[in-house]
């Protein structure tokens, strides 16, 4: 009867988890407690972005290629009302 109850509660755990998964919610979990988070990224084309990212509570505009990264500029804290990323 323990066996059964130790599985269940394992499974129960692994549904959770795969739930987590399926909804983006453990990457966001993960990213709050990362010290770099990509807010957004936009194609420009072939190996080219210009990519939002938070760090230490600054928000940054990068050009990124192939071979670089650039910074652009820094931007204002929070994104301006109406703007979505």
């Amino acid at each position: 009867m323990n066996e059964l109850i130790a599985v269940s509660a394992v499974l129960a755990l692994l549904g959770g988890v795969l739930w987590l998964l399926k909804t983006g919610m453990l990457s966001r979990l993960a990213a709050r407690s990362s010290a770099v988070a990509v807010e957004t990224a936009v194609s420009l084309g072939e190996r080219r972005q210009l990519v939002i990212v938070a760090v230490e509570g600054r928000r940054l505009l990068l050009g990124v290629t192939a071979a670089q990264v650039t910074l652009v500029t820094e931007l204002a804290s929070q994104p301006a009302e109406g703007i979505r990323s």
